[in-house]
C-alpha cells in the first residue's frame, strides 16, 4: 500500500557510521564542495536541455542523499521543489539489491505513489562509491519534463481519475549499468513522449549526474570518505539545533489557517486546505486535519512527496536563510498529513495538477499561519497561477510543439513586511528565468500582442502588492489551447491585515463573435489568428492598507499601479489634481478625516 510506504520513506533516518570527526571549518568546506557540485549539475542541465521549461523556467533543482537516504546538500532552481527528491532515491535504496547497484549506475524515477511528485517531474540520480566499493552518496537530479505519454499532451488531463491516464509511471528504473546505456530501457522511455527534444532533455539528465559524481568521487579521494561522512552528520545536526532554537524564540500555541481552491477540474467548488501550525518549546508541528479528503474530487491531488516539500520551503522561509538546508530541518519538524486527504492521496490517484493546487494552496495556507508568530518572515512560497495555461500545435513535419508560457509576466508578487511587491514573478519561482515575450515567437507560431500590468490587481496594504499583468498572444496556426481556472474567486491571500490580490481570469477567441470567459476549465481547438488574454492574478497585500504613507499611493496612481477611486476606497486617501497632467497632491486634511472614517467604520 501506498500509505504504508509513505510512512517507512519519510521515517528519521540515523546518522552515518563513522568514528572521524571534522573541525567546522573543514565541515564548511567539504559542504561547500557538495553544494558547488550541486549547483554544476543543475546548470549543466539547464546549458545542455532544449526544452524551454527547465532551459528557461529554470524548474530543476540538483540534490545529494546520503548512503541511509537523508538529504545532504542542495542547488536550488525552483525552491518549492527543494526537498522533494529524497523520497524516490529512498525507494531507489530499498531496491539496492534486486537492482544491483554499482558504480556507474544511472536511475531514473517519477512515480507519485513511490516517492516522487507528479509525473513531469523525472528525477535521475547516480550512486557514489568510495575506492573501496562503499556507497558513500547519491547524486540526483529533478526537472520537469514537457511531456510524459499520457492521454494528453504534457500529462494534465484535466478528467483523470487515475494516475495511468496521466503518463508513463516509474518507480524506480536503471538507465546505465556499469556506465554502459541500457539502449532498450532508454528507448522505450523515449518512446513515450511526444517531444522530439526529450531525447536530448534526458541525455542533458545523465550527462550532468554523472558529471556530478566524478565532481564528488574527487572530494571523497582529497578528504577520505569518513571526513564527508562525519561532515554531513554533523551539518544535518547542526541544522536540526539551529530550527528548534529558531523555534524555541517564537509564542507557544497554534496558529491555523484556510486556504481555498475555486474548484476542481469537474466543477466541485471551494476545495478545502486547513493548516495547524503549533509551536510547544523547540517543537513546531504542522498538521494538515481538516484538509478536503472527498474521494470524488478530479485533478487536486497532491503527491505526499511534494506535501512534505511545499510545507517545508514555506517553513526555511520562515527562518533565519542561514540555516543550511539539508535533512536535520525534517528532523525539527513534526509534519501530520492525514492519508486519503488531498495532501496524501490513495494509491493511483491522478497527481499532475495537484502540483499546482492544492500544493500551493498547502504552502500558502502554512505561510498564513507562521505569520501570525513571525509576521517579519512573512512570504508566501507559491505561484497562484491557473495551471495549465497551454497551447499545443504540430508543425509541418508532424513534431507537436507547446508553449507553456514561461515568457514574461507579472504574477504573484506579493508584499512583505517594509516591502511592496515587486519584480515580475513570485519568490516561490525564485531562480525563474522569465524569457523575453519574443522568445516564443522564434519558438513557435504565435505574436504576442501586449504584455501589460493591469491596474489595481496587487492587494491593497501597509506595503502594496505587485499588479499581475495582461497578456495577449495571438496564435497563427490552428492549435489546442487548455486551461483550468482557479485562483479566481479565491486569489493569494494578503498578510497581517493585508487585502488579498486581484484574481486570474481567462478569455478564448477574444474579439470575435466566439469569445468566452474559462470560467471552469477548457480543452479547445482554436483556429489560427485566434486571440487569447490571459489575467495574471497580482500580489497580496501586508498590513492594514490605510497605514500606507499616502505619499506612496500618490506614487502608486501616477505609476498606474493603483486608481484614483482605489486611493480612496481602499487607502482612504483623498488626491487632488489631475492624473493626465501629472500635478497629482494628497490633501492631508481631508485623507486624514477620510481615515478615520473608514477606520471607525471598521472598528464596528
Amino acid at each position: 500500500m501506498s500509505f504504508e510506504l509513505n510512512r517507512r520513506l519519510a521515517a528519521r533516518r540515523e546518522p552515518l557510521p563513522t568514528s572521524a570527526t571534522v573541525d567546522p571549518v573543514t565541515a564548511s568546506i567539504i559542504r561547500g564542495a557538495m553544494e558547488t557540485v550541486c549547483f554544476e549539475a543543475a546548470t549543466h542541465l539547464g546549458r545542455a536541455a532544449s526544452s524551454p521549461i527547465i532551459n528557461s523556467s529554470n524548474e530543476r533543482n540538483a540534490s545529494i542523499i546520503d548512503a541511509h537516504g537523508r538529504l545532504a546538500a542542495v542547488a536550488i532552481g525552483t525552491p518549492h521543489l527543494t526537498f522533494v527528491s529524497q523520497l524516490t532515491v529512498r525507494y531507489g535504496l530499498e531496491m539496492f539489491k534486486d537492482f544491483d547497484w554499482g558504480p556507474g549506475d544511472v536511475f531514473l524515477g517519477n512515480d507519485p505513489d513511490y516517492g516522487g511528485g507528479h509525473l513531469p517531474d523525472y528525477n535521475v540520480y547516480a550512486p557514489v562509491f568510495d575506492d573501496n566499493g562503499e556507497l558513500i552518496l547519491i547524486q540526483a537530479l529533478q526537472a520537469h519534463q514537457g511531456d510524459t505519454g499520457g492521454k494528453d499532451p504534457g500529462g494534465f488531463t484535466l478528467e483523470a481519475t487515475d494516475i495511468f491516464t496521466e503518463g508513463l509511471a516509474i518507480p524506480c528504473l536503471k538507465l546505465l549499468h556499469r556506465g554502459e546505456k541500457r539502449l532498450d530501457v532508454i528507448r522505450m522511455i523515449e518512446r513515450n513522449n511526444r517531444f522530439a527534444t526529450f531525447r536530448g532533455d534526458l541525455a542533458a539528465m545523465i550527462s550532468a549526474v554523472q558529471l556530478a559524481v566524478r565532481r564528488l568521487e574527487d572530494v571523497i579521494r582529497k578528504w577520505g570518505a569518513d571526513a564527508v561522512k562525519a561532515t554531513i552528520n554533523a551539518e544535518i545536526e547542526q541544522s536540526e539545533k539551529r530550527l528548534r532554537e529558531e523555534v524555541s524564540r517564537w509564542k507557544d500555541g497554534t496558529y491555523e489557517a484556510d486556504v481555498w481552491i475555486d474548484h476542481d477540474t469537474q466543477g466541485t467548488k471551494d476545495i478545502k486546505v486547513h493548516a495547524a501550525c503549533t509551536i510547544q518549546g523547540d517543537q513546531l508541528t504542522v498538521d494538515l486535519t481538516g484538509t478536503d479528503d472527498r474521494p470524488n474530487l478530479v485533478g487536486v491531488w497532491n503527491t505526499y512527496g511534494n506535501t512534505r516539500s511545499y510545507i517545508m520551503v514555506q517553513v526555511a522561509a520562515a527562518i533565519d536563510p542561514g540555516i543550511v538546508k539539508n535533512e536535520g530541518l525534517f528532523n525539527a519538524v513534526e509534519m501530520i498529513v492525514p492519508e486519503g486527504c488531498i495532501a496524501h492521496p490513495p494509491p493511483n490517484k491522478p497527481a499532475a495538477l495537484g502540483s499546482f493546487h492544492p500544493a500551493c494552496e498547502i504552502t500558502e495556507a502554512v505561510c498564513i499561519a507562521l505569520s501570525q508568530v513571525v509576521p517579519e518572515r512573512a512570504t508566501p512560497q507559491v505561484y497562484k497561477i491557473g495551471m495549465p495555461n497551454a497551447v499545443i500545435g504540430f508543425d509541418a513535419k508532424g513534431q507537436m510543439w507547446m508553449d507553456q508560457g514561461v515568457d514574461a509576466r507579472s504574477m504573484d508578487s506579493s508584499a512583505v513586511q517594509g516591502i511592496d511587491g515587486w519584480g515580475s514573478s513570485c519568490v516561490g519561482l525564485g531562480n525563474l528565468l522569465l524569457s523575453e515575450a519574443e522568445d516564443l515567437e522564434s519558438r513557435f507560431p504565435i505574436i504576442n500582442l501586449s504584455r501589460e500590468m493591469t491596474t489595481d490587481t496587487g492587494g491593497a496594504g501597509q506595503w502594496r502588492g505587485q499588479p499581475g499583468s495582461l497578456n495577449v498572444k495571438k496564435v497563427l496556426a490552428p492549435t489546442m489551447a487548455m486551461a483550468w481556472m482557479v485562483s479566481s474567486r479565491h486569489p493569494l491571500r494578503g498578510l497581517c491585515g493585508g487585502e488579498d490580490a486581484g484574481g486570474y481570469e481567462n478569455r478564448f477567441e477574444v474579439g470575435t463573435p466566439n469569445e468566452r470567459r474559462i470560467e471552469l476549465s477548457a480543452l479547445a481547438q482554436l483556429p489560427a489568428e485566434a486571440v487569447i488574454a490571459y489575467q495574471h492574478g497580482g500580489g497580496g497585500g501586508f498590513g492594514p492598507a490605510l497605514l500606507r504613507d499616502p505619499e506612496a499611493v500618490k506614487d502608486d496612481v501616477l505609476d498606474e499601479k493603483v486608481s484614483l477611486q482605489a486611493a480612496r476606497d481602499k487607502y482612504g486617501v483623498v488626491l487632488t489634481g489631475s492624473l493626465d497632467d501629472y500635478d497629482l497632491a494628497v490633501d492631508v486634511a481631508a485623507t486624514a478625516a477620510l481615515r478615520e472614517q473608514m477606520g471607525s467604520a471598521k472598528a464596528a
